[in-house]
């Protein structure tokens, strides 16, 4: 069996055509001598590879035997090297493997860092095999590992993880506030941070469907998403489970998040699903089917307070109301506490504990110098003072990059297909304002997975 590199269109396929179908058996590793999707506290693994069979035994002092790193095949494996230096000096692993398919690489830790040993391009791994398999086959590595002890005296042990999935829901009554830029971008920071992310869109408008990319139709009849998005999760309870809805946002961030799209239709069914008590709840429990599956959970809502925001509400453990802080969108916040309060009487009967709420977010908040020193700092008193709510500490500013990275297209022959980005990846490419946004949004990300104590 040879290897193709042309085979591997994105990142999935990195992993399953040349890591599980090709590499790691010829490098002599059996099924029962890796794991895949490893989590050790807030790193996330692809790939750990041991030199013996799973499971390790308590006694155990072997040694690991490598981590391997897979990603898009468009991704340049240079801006990825500090995340693989990461891992071995936090897990103490010697050897890593960092692959997209068009390039192999791979790492030894030496003294702290990663030290390129071995590379070549994704054409050659067939001719470079033997070469390989004498740095990190399964014999070969075994062998040389044996003369170090890795391990700590506590050994590591692959078990079932126990749930904690935490969800998030944004939400506020008034729209133009940012909601889907904090749901969609909040998403890619976790999912950057090694977190397994999932993007709910429950909102009619589909806003957070066509940012990340999943509208790649011109004509309605090439439409494949009416028959399958969030409407079919709560219309039934026997059927259309979460995992069977979800599509993966191919090209819009990196990794890749998982999304449940909503669909124009909602807003046509809105009023049947009003009178079913049951439509309700269903999202909340069929999210617990997966509640192995994922860590992070946003939920973007729509304006408003209808079925669909009450059932993303009565379903989150956790709410954030992005607000650009303005009177009108102030204004409306005794409303969202009403409702708040509503839904909590909700939950009760479903034996959920009450939403609690991380903060307004500043969100769309302007960039000029006297705005920011002399109006924002008495609009930011307003949220706790008059309406006696907490504020968050991120702030999400309103710059060009954030629009313009949803606004990115792709042509295919003559037709122009929008290929919308996160604002991780177009910072990839861009300078100036996007890295300032992105790094915005990691601010962000740190705060709320310190206030839910992930």
């Amino acid at each position: 069996m040879s290897f193709n590199p042309e085979l591997c269109r994105n990142e999935s396929e990195v992993e399953s055509k040349l890591i599980v179908q090709y590499l790691l058996p010829k490098l002599g590793y059996s099924p029962d001598t890796w794991h895949q999707e490893v989590r050790f506290g807030k790193i996330r693994l692809d790939f750990l590879v041991f030199t013996q069979k799973l499971p390790l035994k308590s006694d155990d002092r072997s040694p690991l035997g490598l981590v391997i790193e897979a990603k898009h095949p468009h991704q340049n494996l240079a801006k990825h090297v500090y995340q693989i230096q990461n891992y071995l000096t936090s897990l103490n692993i010697t050897y890593g493997l960092l692959t997209n398919g068009k390039e192999l690489r791979i790492y030894q830790q030496v003294s702290g860092s990663a030290r390129l040993i071995f590379q070549c391009a994704g054409k050659d791994i067939d001719d470079r095999l033997a070469d390989i398999i004498k740095l990190i086959g399964r014999d070969y590595l075994k062998e040389r590992l044996e003369h170090q002890l890795l391990l700590p005296q506590t050994a590591i042990t692959i078990s079932p993880k126990i749930s904690s999935m935490k969800t998030i829901a944004i939400y506020h009554n008034k729209g133009g506030v940012g909601k889907t830029t904090v749901s969609t971008n909040l998403a890619a920071a976790f999912s950057k941070k090694g977190y397994r992310t999932l993007l709910i869109d429950i909102d009619g408008q589909a806003n957070s469907t066509f940012a990340t990319g999943l509208i790649k139709f011109q004509f309605e009849e090439d439409d494949d998403i009416r028959e399958r998005n969030i409407y079919h999760a709560i219309a039934s309870s026997d059927r259309n489970f979460i995992e069977e809805l979800v599509r993966k946002s191919s090209y819009f961030n990196d990794p890749e998040i998982d999304v449940v799209p909503s669909h124009i239709d909602l807003i046509k069914y809105q009023e049947i699903l009003t009178t079913k008590m049951a439509s309700r709840n269903r999202l909340l429990t069929k999210l617990k089917r997966i509640e192995n599956s994922y860590d992070l959970v946003i939920i973007d809502t729509p304006p408003s307070r209808d079925i669909y925001a009450e059932a993303a509400l009565i379903t989150a453990d956790y709410l954030i109301i992005p607000s650009d802080l303005k009177p009108f969108a102030n204004q409306g916040l005794p409303t969202v506490k009403e409702f708040i309060t509503t839904i909590n009487e909700n939950r009760d009967t479903f034996g959920k504990q009450p939403l609690k709420l991380l903060g307004v977010l500043a969100s769309k908040i302007s960039t000029n110098a006297q705005y920011l020193k002399y109006s924002f700092p008495k609009q930011r008193a307003v949220i706790s003072e008059r309406y006696g709510m907490p504020l968050m500490e991120a702030v999400i500013y309103d710059r060009t990059a954030l629009s313009t990275c949803f606004n990115q297209t792709i042509i295919v022959g003559e037709i122009e297909y929008p290929n919308p980005q996160s604002i991780f990846k177009y910072a990839d490419t861009h300078n100036g304002t996007s890295q300032t946004s992105a790094l915005e949004f990691e601010v962000l990300a740190d705060e709320v997975l310190n206030k839910v104590k992930f």
